[in-house]
């Protein structure tokens, strides 16, 4: 098979398990929680679960029949799996593909505004949003593997092309989106506690030998891909803290579970022979892992 066969045969890959549902990145080193205001015992039974793709559990199965198929939504995702260990009552808005803006507007036909499913009444709001804003994510996993597959692996080519192009995305946009979605919440549900949660690891801190055949990231565009996820949930982390909202760090717990691991040991699947029917997204396993770091951040037992 020749290079340019082979890197289209991944791009395609790519586009297809990504362009629908992506939305990624990862967290901060350093982050503490940000608190909210204290909610009613009768308001905390109230749970809304917002969000993208990271929040639905989008290719894990099975799929919540409550939700449209476009929104690729899963009953292991990590909201089910809180809410019933806490003994909350759910109502999960998740979408796969969810952008910031689709708070307040509609994201397909037929599907509502999150926002909608707010009110005073709420007592509890998780998300994670904001990698699907600017297609950052997206563009640049489609680029590094392109790239990767260019270069047999070597170099980091990606980084050459495209330099502070994604980071300069989240600082000029993703960041005053995430601060007034974050503050849309608030109105809509002013008794509630607002988390937002950050984005796993999906890149190791280097290069992983044996890594590139199922992640086709060059070797010098892991770090590079690895400071764009930091640099996202960096920003997640000041839009909460700006809007007294709190940040559930998972940098620490997701460390060393990334898309290199193996079956079992990582919470992210690959781009290539991985168990999801949507690549570059959390497993059964990781959703599991990202309610119990959620629980343990808000005190839900």
């Amino acid at each position: 098979m020749s290079m340019r066969i082979l890197a289209r045969g991944v791009t395609a890959a790519l586009a297809a398990g990504t362009l629908a549902v992506l939305g990624l990145g990862a967290p901060a080193a350093q982050a503490s929680a940000q608190t909210s205001p204290q909610t009613s015992p009768q308001a905390a039974q109230t749970y809304v679960a917002m969000g993208d793709s990271y929040s639905a559990g989008s290719g894990i199965l099975p799929l919540d029949p409550a939700a449209s198929l476009l929104c690729v939504r899963s009953t292991a995702n990590y909201p089910h799996v809180l809410a019933a260990r806490a003994g909350l009552a759910l109502k999960d808005v998740t979408c796969g593909g969810a952008q910031t803006k689709d708070f307040a507007g509609s994201q397909y036909p037929g599907v509502a505004p999150q926002t909608d499913a707010l009110s005073s009444s709420t007592g509890l709001v998780t998300m994670t949003i904001g990698g699907n804003d600017n297609s950052t994510f997206i563009d640049a996993i489609l680029a590094c593997g392109s790239a990767g597959v260019a270069t047999l692996g070597f170099g980091h080519p990606c980084k050459s092309l495209y330099g502070s192009t994604f980071t300069d995305q989240v600082d000029t946009g993703t960041y005053q989106a995430l601060k007034s979605a974050l503050a849309d919440v608030r109105a809509k549900a002013p008794n509630a506690r607002v988390a937002i949660l950050g984005y796993p690891w999906i890149v190791p801190a280097a290069a992983v030998p044996g890594c590139f055949a199922k992640l086709p990231i060059a070797s010098g565009d892991v770090p590079y891909l690895r400071d764009l996820q930091t640099h996202l949930n960096a920003a997640v982390q000041r839009a909460a803290a700006d809007t007294g909202a709190t940040y559930v760090d998972v940098s620490g717990v997701s460390e060393g579970h990334d898309a290199c691991r193996p079956i079992g040991t990582r919470w992210i699947e690959p781009i290539l022979f991985g168990t999801n029917f949507v690549p570059v997204h959390p497993n059964a396993l990781g959703e599991s892992k990202l309610a119990d770091r959620t629980a343990a951040v808000l005190g839900l037992g």
